[in-house]
């Protein structure tokens, strides 16, 4: 009987009504959810100290906790404990049937000396890439932990650019004044000269066959670690430790299995550049619960590799289930992409909360991923103060932050009509019930390709506050049902580009100086139900080839 048991969580069931069309409605439920197998430990001791381990904050412990957790797997796994105190070290390396505990008011501190971080071959942002060997890593093992009470800390300020825009005066001087290296735009700050001459690159990091070890020495510095990467690992447990300040991504979880989250935080300057929460990548069975995010990107994120590696990869993350858990600053609050060229599916996340994140939930891909993402449900979220959309689905991500700083222009995206080829994301088969925002820039916002509409998109029981309304383009097949909208700008309440099977029912607004603004030739079948269209003070405006009969009003 193998030592690892397996177990079935006890994930009650969920149900979820939406309205499809003009058909009636039909349940879907939070069914299918992953078997998770759980991570066990034998009760066996190793405390670091044993090991020489000194708690000084100058004592470098770094070959003391590797050899514990070497010698706690050698002899069939146990608990490996960091006491009290402050730990400076470089490096841990995770190993099979070993659960790394912090006790309380433990602080386990990554050098900033970057001598201790070898450049080992990895994965950033979904392509082999040349990195910083991660401050904690593990790679091919099974039924590992981070457990306890304590605080593992990065040291991600000796690692990351920072952008003027992002600091009041006196902490841009403050950071000048630490040292480092200014960019050419004056606006931009960079640790070291490595780390500049890596930022002027494209594709630095990238592995290719005329890059040699000078090369990457040349730029060590900016090809920041991401804090924690375990790739391919089975059985992974991750409970009430705070993961913070790290020198890219915080969590990455990599083509592993049977993860469990619970109970963490995961914490970063809202300024840190690549600063993630969480990144589960072409993962399977994963339960994050009664977790907190407070980052410099996305919170809770997923991915599948980028363009063709991530098609190449062919690992979907999937049976995915998020839920009681909270987002405070992130670019968005639950996000898929736009890294996600393996797939997604299955995917389930329900009674969270986002505060002050940039986008609430937040979907984006571009052309070049090609990867299907499809089933996914979401459910009883909580969102205010939202400076972006409460809900996004986007096919024209930009690799830029989701709200502009002050000052910065951007483009609209060129609309151009291409063929569908493997490079085609496609998004399908969303399913969002029970959404409550207090604050948005925007309430819906959901922009496909000409040549890839976004489609299934199927929305139930909304109440948002925002300045702009419900803004639809170039998709097919959408539901919104009993919706309430609190919009300020509402010239148009609902916008629609190019829409195809565009269902809308028990729509209510506090006021609305026009209902609907159409454009687009290729609309069709777009009907209102059970909306009271004499509060609008103007109710259609058809233009750019839009004709008045694709809308139905009854």
């Amino acid at each position: 009987m193998k030592q690892i048991v397996s177990a079935i969580l006890a994930i009650p069931l969920l149900i979820s009504t939406f309205q499809a069309g003009a058909q009636n409605k039909k349940a879907y439920s939070f069914d299918n959810l992953p078997v998770i197998a759980k991570t066990f430990f034998k009760k066996d001791t190793i405390n670091i100290l044993k090991y020489g381990a000194k708690n000084d904050g100058i004592t470098l412990n770094t070959k003391s906790i590797n050899q514990a957790i070497t010698d706690c797997n050698k002899r069939g796994g146990g608990v490996v404990v960091i006491p009290e105190g402050l730990w400076l070290t470089g490096p841990i390396e995770l190993k099979s049937n070993v659960n790394l505990h912090l006790k309380k008011n433990a602080l386990l501190q990554f050098t900033k000396d970057m001598d201790q971080y070898p450049l080992v071959e990895g994965n950033w942002e979904g392509l082999p890439q040349m990195r910083n060997q991660s401050p904690i890593w593990a790679s091919n093992q099974q039924n590992i932990a981070i457990t306890g009470y304590g605080i593992v800390d990065g040291g991600g300020e000796a690692w990351r650019m920072v952008k003027k825009d992002k600091l009041t005066e006196s902490q841009w001087k403050s950071l000048l004044a630490s040292g480092g290296v200014v960019g050419e735009d004056n606006k931009s700050w960079y640790p070291s000269a490595k780390s500049l001459k890596g930022a002027k690159m494209k594709n630095a990091g990238v592995i290719t066959k005329d890059k040699d070890a000078a090369f990457y020495a040349e730029i060590k510095d900016f090809l920041r670690p991401n804090l924690l990467v375990l790739n391919r690992c089975k059985r992974v447990l991750l409970e009430g430790v705070t993961f913070q300040n790290s020198p890219a991504w915080n969590l990455h979880p990599l083509m592993s299995e049977d993860i469990t989250i619970r109970n963490v935080y995961a914490k970063n300057p809202w300024y840190a550049q690549n600063g993630d929460g969480l990144d589960i990548e072409s993962c399977k069975n994963v339960l994050v619960e009664g977790s907190t995010f407070d980052v410099g990107d996305d919170g809770i994120c997923i991915k599948s590799g980028r363009d063709a590696e991530g098609r190449k990869r062919a690992m979907p993350t999937e049976n995915v289930v998020i839920r009681h858990s909270t987002v405070y600053h992130a670019h968005g609050g639950f996000v898929i992409g736009s890294e996600m060229s393996g797939g997604a599916k299955n995917i389930f996340i329900s009674d969270c909360t986002f505060i002050g994140t940039d986008i609430g939930l937040r979907f984006k891909t571009t052309r070049g991923r090609g990867g299907v993402v499809e089933n996914i449900y979401a459910r009883n979220i909580n969102m205010k103060d939202i400076p972006g959309e409460a809900i996004l689905f986007d096919m024209y991500y930009a690799a830029v932050d989701p709200v502009p700083l002050t000052g910065e222009k951007r483009e609209t995206p060129k609309v151009e009509l291409l063929p569908v080829t493997e490079e085609t994301p496609v998004f399908r088969k969303f399913y969002i019930s029970n959404v409550v925002c207090d604050g948005a820039a925007k309430a819906v916002f959901i922009r496909g390709l000409p040549e890839m509409s976004i489609s299934d998109i199927f929305l139930d029981n909304l109440t948002i506050k925002a300045k702009e309304g419900l803004d639809i383009q170039e998709a097919k097949n959408i539901s919104l049902s009993n919706v309430h909208l609190d919009i300020k700008n509402a010239k148009p309440l609902i916008y629609i580009q190019n829409g195809s099977s565009v269902t809308l029912s028990n729509i209510s607004y506090t006021n609305a100086e026009l209902l609907f603004r159409i454009n687009g030739a290729k609309n069709s079948n777009i009907k209102l139900t059970g909306t009271a269209t004499s509060k609008a003070a103007v109710k259609t405006e058809f233009g750019h080839g839009a004709q008045a009969d694709v809308l139905e009003i009854k």
